[in-house]
Parts: structure tokens; C-alpha cells; sequence
């Protein structure tokens, strides 16, 4: 019977994949008809009357009419819509809404997830990702065994029961139709409570039973959380790696951060080349890019999910009244921060993503970082793809595993040199920890021209300063601030030294 299931799928896939090549082949025709749906859509709402969407004929005119948007734009109206409002952002009244944290500011952002968004988005993202997945491994058994499934939780808004909110996964996973529930583990009342410590310390004794463990193939994840997990997994077994649990397990399923620091960590735990990793780029707003070929680590632009792309190029990141510019325009190796406009009512909506186009045919990228995670206190623009290379590649020579890090610069102080000070909690630490120290600087330096450009000689710059952190610093600081859970992220990179005092002043504490 599982054959037979497995093997239907292998066909849908098949088909679908024909589908998808048309956005593929003609990019500019599937943004623009997104584009005029939208539009036409949210002309009789309130947010589409007050900018004159019922006169936008193209995109030359949307951007005349409206400047790019932040967060603060929306939020009042996001409020009202919790409270049961209908025709604001959206046609029609919106009852789902995804939290996201992004890093560990305290504010919670509520986007809404329209029924449009959940089913064509969210939904079809998922399922462009397994078309991909099973034109790459077509002999990939997925559907003949189970997936564990890896979620946060949702809840009920006070003020208006009918409004539910929550992590995106826990929105997918509560509305996933009954005849695939057989498919996946653990139960939904393990994988939706509240509390993540018991739920994954559960999780963790489910994945170990003797019924279930044969039949796992699949898992999806943030990484740092999926390390946790299988830390779990590991103690309660007692087994000294993943494939000793589930020897039929064959694809992760990652996104949220970038895999290049945690690569050693992961080798270790699924020693083998039958596993496959396929990265994802499914965010609160939408499902907007997935990786289409195995050992390539760009992702393909889902162009036809109910989202409408901008691009808003590095010099404008912080102008007053940035200009975007739309895909065709883009041009490959430059860093530019996602604009979107959305079926659930977000429009022109700079979401803080940072994307570096690695094709124009089809349109791929790499997701760079973040438009408030860099380090420029020096001009030398220092963004998180370089610091996650620069590490990945001085583990690499020097045998080390990196858990978690995090950098922020050394200001001036009168005659002395600024400088970066890096915070890294080790997995498996270097045995020389000083010639580590001077190997990530020069591996930045190598990949990043203008920080080598401010190290000169040490002219502007001094060597980067390493303090590693004990096991369990950086979870433990997120635990403190309320954080913990499958959303949270420990901050790469910042311009100030905000994250990186608080977690020094953590550690100082005593720990009761």
C-alpha cells in the first residue's frame, strides 16, 4: 500500500513540475498577472481606497502611489483586523495571523495569513518544495514511510476568540486535512502545546519508539532548533548518532538560518550520503523560495505563490524615501532587501530580508541576511553571508563545530582602533584557540574586500576579538528572555553592541 502511495505522488510531482517551469521559462508575465490580481483584489478595501488602487494600472503607478512600508504602516490596521474587522488590508475578513519574532526583540510582529495566502502560498510552497525534492531523488520514499514534524504553537486572541494566532508552522500543521495526518509523527496534541521544553523532551521519546523510528524519512526545521531535538533524541536512545534511530531517514528539510555554521554539526549526526538537505526560504509573509537542485545552495524564486517582488538595492536601505526596483532589473552578486506586496494584504512591505540574485534564467537566490544585521560601524559592510562563510570555512581547516555565534563592533576609544568582537559557543572547540582567532580574520578578510581594506596593516581596524562562551550560553540567555522556542534566533551580526552586552552581562550574573 505505501508503494502505491508513494508512487501516486512520484506522478503528481511529475506533473506539477511541468506546471511550475512555466513561471520558470516566463517570469515577468506570472509577476505581472500576481500583480494585477492583487491589485484588483484590494481595490474596494480600505487600504485600497486611501491609495487609489482603483486607478494603479502597472507598477510605475503603484509606486507613485505608494512608498515602501514598514511594519509600524500596518499595525493598526493588523489590530483591527484581529478584533474581527473585514475589507482593510485585504478583501474579506482575515481570521488567521502568524507571530514572528525574527531575533529576540521583545515586540512581536502579527502578519495576517489570509485564506488566499495559507492555500496559495504557504500551502503551494510546500508542495513546489516536494515537486522539487522528487525531480531531484525520483527515487525518493518520502511518502512510503513518515515525516516528524517540528512546530511552534498558536492561540486564541483575547480580545476575538474567532481570530487564531500563532508560528506558521502551528497554523499549517492545525489546518492540515485528516487524510494526511497518517503521514506524519507525533501526535498534534504533542506538537502544538504550549510549553517547548516538555514538547521536545516528548518529541523525543516518540521518535525513539520501536513503531515509529523504522518509518522516519523526513524532517523540517530551523537548525538550531532540529540540534536540539536530535540532542534529545540521542540522550533518551542512547544511541551516538540519528541514521543508529531512524535508519530509513533520508531528507532534512532546513531553513530560518543559514546552514554553513552548522554543517560539522550535522555530518555528525547523519553520517551518511543517503541524507539530503533541501533549504527553504518560508517566512511569516510567505513561502518565497526553495532549493531546486541538490549541492547547489541557491533557491529558486517561487514566482507564481501570490506574492509580488521589489528589490530595494543597498544604497537605498536607509534613505527616507528608498526606490525599489522590480525583478527584471536586478542585477546578479549585488545585495538587495525583499519588497513585497501579498495576497494577505501587506503591500510594498520591506520585510528586513537580504537576497543576492545567483541567476537571472531561472531567477535564484541566496539570502544574505538581514537589513538590520551587518556590521558597518566602519564602512566595512560586513553582512551575515560572510561571517557564516568565513566560519564555515575556518571549522573546516581547523576541525573545530561552531553551535552558535554572535558579532557586534568595538567602537573607537580615544587613540585606540575599532574593531569586531566575536561571541562563539563551540560544539567542539579549536585546539588553538589563538591561531582560530587569526584564521577567521583573514578568512574575512579574503571574502569580504572592504573589511580587508580597514584591516590593513591595522590601520583602521584591529584583528577581530574571539571570547568562546560555555555550552548552553546562548539558549540559556534566550530562555531568560523569554524566548525559547522554535522561532527564536540568537542575532548574527549587529551595528551596536546591544545583544552582545546583554549576553556578556548574562553570563557575568550568577546563575541560580
Amino acid at each position: 500500500m505505501r508503494t502505491l502511495v508513494n508512487s501516486t505522488f512520484k506522478k503528481f510531482y511529475q506533473w506539477r513540475y511541468k506546471r511550475m517551469q512555466r513561471f520558470m521559462q516566463h517570469p515577468k508575465e506570472a509577476q505581472d498577472r500576481i500583480f494585477k490580481k492583487l491589485i484588483q483584489t484590494a481595490q474596494g478595501t480600505e487600504w485600497g481606497k486611501k491609495y487609489g488602487y482603483p486607478s494603479v494600472k502597472n507598477a510605475k503607478d503603484f509606486r507613485k502611489s505608494l512608498p515602501v512600508q514598514d511594519y509600524e504602516a500596518f499595525k493598526p490596521y493588523i489590530v483591527r483586523m484581529m478584533e474581527g474587522e473585514k475589507d482593510l488590508l485585504w478583501s474579506g475578513r482575515v481570521k488567521m495571523f502568524s507571530k514572528s519574532s525574527g531575533t529576540t526583540n521583545d515586540k512581536s510582529k502579527y502578519i495576517p495569513v489570509s485564506s488566499e495566502n495559507f492555500r496559495d502560498s504557504h500551502i503551494r510552497g510546500s508542495w513546489d518544495t516536494m515537486t522539487l525534492v522528487y525531480n531531484q531523488l525520483p527515487d525518493c520514499q518520502v511518502f512510503y514511510g513518515k515525516s516528524f514534524l517540528m512546530a511552534g504553537n498558536h492561540d486564541r486572541y483575547p480580545d476575538n476568540p474567532e481570530t487564531i494566532y500563532g508560528d506558521v508552522s502551528a497554523l499549517m500543521i492545525r489546518n492540515m486535512p485528516k487524510i494526511a495526518l497518517p503521514f506524519f509523527e507525533p501526535d498534534l496534541d504533542i506538537v502544538l502545546r504550549d510549553d517547548w521544553e516538555s514538547k521536545i523532551k516528548l518529541m523525543a521519546e516518540v521518535a525513539c519508539r520501536e513503531d515509529v523510528a523504522p518509518l522516519i524519512r523526513m524532517v523540517g526545521g530551523v537548525p538550531t532548533w532540529i540540534i536540539v531535538f536530535f540532542r534529545h533524541i540521542l540522550e533518551h536512545s542512547g544511541k551516538s548518532n540519528i541514521l543508529e534511530v531512524w535508519p530509513n531517514f533520508e531528507l532534512y528539510i532546513h531553513g530560518g538560518v543559514s546552514m554553513a555554521p552548522y554543517r560539522e554539526q550535522f555530518q555528525h549526526f547523519l553520517p551518511s550520503e543517503q541524507v539530503n538537505y533541501f533549504e527553504v526560504y518560508n517566512a511569516s509573509e510567505g513561502y518565497f523560495a526553495t532549493q531546486p537542485n541538490i549541492g547547489e545552495q541557491d533557491m529558486l524564486l517561487l514566482l507564481n505563490n501570490g506574492v509580488y517582488y521589489e528589490f530595494l538595492p543597498m544604497e537605498e536601505w536607509h534613505k527616507d524615501d528608498p526606490q525599489a526596483i522590480s525583478l527584471e532589473d536586478v542585477e546578479l552578486g549585488k545585495n538587495y532587501a525583499i519588497v513585497i506586496s501579498t495576497n494577505a494584504g501587506l503591500w510594498r512591505y520591506l520585510i528586513g530580508d537580504t537576497v543576492m540574485f545567483t541567476s537571472k534564467t531561472p531567477y535564484k537566490i541566496k539570502i544574505t541576511g538581514r537589513t538590520k544585521q551587518f556590521v558597518n560601524a566602519f564602512g566595512e559592510e560586513v553582512m551575515v553571508s560572510n561571517t557564516d562563510k568565513a566560519l564555515e570555512e575556518a571549522c573546516h581547516e581547523m576541525n573545530a563545530i561552531v553551535a552558535e555565534y554572535t558579532v557586534a563592533p568595538v567602537y573607537f576609544k580615544g587613540s585606540g582602533k575599532g574593531g569586531h568582537e566575536w561571541l562563539i559557543e563551540f560544539e567542539k572547540a579549536p585546539q588553538d584557540l589563538d591561531a582560530f582567532n587569526i584564521l577567521l580574520d583573514s578568512k574575512l578578510q579574503r571574502i569580504n574586500s572592504d573589511y580587508e581594506a580597514k584591516r590593513y596593516k591595522n590601520m583602521a581596524l584591529e584583528q577581530l576579538r574571539l571570547r568562546a562562551l560555555p555550552r548552553g550560553t546562548f539558549l540559556n540567555w534566550l530562555r531568560s528572555k523569554g524566548r525559547y522556542g522554535n522561532q527564536s534566533k540568537v542575532p548574527r551580526l549587529s551595528n551596536n553592541r546591544q545583544y552582545i552586552d546583554e549576553i556578556i552581562t548574562f553570563l557575568e550574573r550568577p546563575q541560580v
